[in-house]
């Protein structure tokens, strides 16, 4: 099941909710993608 939970605050990409786990991150109580949650830890 795939349900659309919002977009990333960096790049504007959708986040979902694949079978019950978000395939992002919240960081700061904005929503990232995987990739710009990494990079924004990165930095």
């Amino acid at each position: 099941m795939e349900e659309y939970i919002g977009e990333c605050f960096m790049c504007h990409r959708p986040v979902y909710c694949l079978n019950g786990f978000l395939d992002g991150v919240v960081l700061e109580g904005k929503l990232y993608c995987f990739e710009c949650a990494e990079s924004r830890l990165e930095n």
